[in-house]
């Protein structure tokens, strides 16, 4: 049985998706913005930008039914990688401990200038 969790973004009823799916134990995790209320947020600060992404991606799995224990994936995309360090100091302060495979690519940009990174967070519940 799938389970849908929406964050209320005015892009998902046009794009076609949500913020997370479930599937059995697995989740998965759009890629998440850094956005409030429709508006960008931390306009030109990375780290801040990179910890709220994680913050609204770990909401999405404990809605689903999971835990940041879960997590067993990350995808960090940067529109500029050589900053790549700030962003990287944000995710250690969420998962320095648990460290699940994680990935930083740089891309060509996003929807929103103002957007200096997206995240996306992959889990499994465990059934302990």
């Amino acid at each position: 049985m799938r389970k849908l969790v929406n964050s209320g973004s005015h892009f998902e009823v046009p794009i076609g998706f949500s913020h997370a799916s479930r599937i059995d134990n697995y989740i998965a995790v759009s890629g998440t913005a850094p956005i409030d209320n429709g508006k960008t947020v931390f306009i030109g600060d990375l780290y801040k930008q990179t910890r709220y992404c994680l913050e609204l991606s770990l909401q999405a799995i404990i809605e689903a039914g999971g835990s940041i224990k879960d997590v067993i994936r990350t995808r960090i995309m940067l529109t500029n990688i050589s900053q790549w360090q700030e962003s990287a100091k944000a995710h250690g302060k969420f998962f320095s401990q648990q460290r699940p495979a994680c990935t930083f690519v740089e891309v060509n940009g996003f929807i929103d200038p103002n957007w200096l990174v997206e995240t996306e967070m992959d889990a499994i519940k465990s059934a302990l």
